[in-house]
């Protein structure tokens, strides 16, 4: 069966969904110790999650890139994650979407969250035909994640190595194996007819 170009696809329990997030050890690590986001996490600032393991990857090249080298895996409530999707706008102008460029300008602006889809990315990181969501969160919508819907933090970065080495050494299958088991996160149309371009 073909991909859907737009889907979720995540680890999500009964009632957590997991993105991840990429940070310097300052922040990264006392995040995974406390189980939550110290106080010199910045909520003031707009933070992008991503519920797609290999899209973190390439978005931090493994943890190789500065200011990337922790790797978190934040598990956070479903309800949560359906309020940043309910209060979100697309980060881009799309026709057919938004009545016209000046409505989704404004929408923009206001909305705590902003929704982008990026083409998900394979083992080796090369670009697929479908895309992955990312979120970005600013103002209600980080301070929300960070004091409200987050579950549990936990330190990713050894796993990440891990996988990176089995690839490095031509080991793709056993790399593939501890990749995290992410699957269709369904998520009502309700809740995405006006984020899909």
């Amino acid at each position: 069966m073909e991909e859907p170009k737009h889907r979720i696809r995540a680890v999500h329990s009964a009632s957590t969904i997991t993105v991840y997030q990429a940070y310097t050890p300052e922040i990264g690590l006392p995040a995974a110790r406390l189980g939550r986001f110290p106080a010199t996490w910045k909520r003031d600032r707009m933070t992008w999650v991503k519920p797609s393991f290999l899209w973190m990857m390439y978005r931090c090249g493994w943890g190789s890139k500065e200011g990337q080298e922790t790797v978190l895996a934040i598990e956070i409530t479903h309800e949560g994650f359906e309020w940043a999707l309910r209060h979100a706008c697309l980060s881009h102008y799309e026709p057919g979407l938004h009545p016209d460029r000046a409505t989704w300008k404004r929408r923009l602006r206001q909305a705590p969250v902003r929704v982008q889809w990026d083409p998900e990315r394979d083992l080796h990181l090369r670009p697929l035909p479908y895309r992955s969501l990312q979120l970005g969160l600013s103002g209600e919508g980080a301070r929300r994640y960070a004091d409200e819907w987050t579950v549990a933090i936990t330190d990713v970065t050894q796993l990440v190595r891990e996988i990176h080495a089995l690839l490095r050494e031509g080991e793709p299958e056993a790399a593939a194996r501890l990749l995290p088991e992410e699957r269709p996160y369904l998520a009502g149309d309700e809740l995405l007819a006006h984020l899909r371009p």
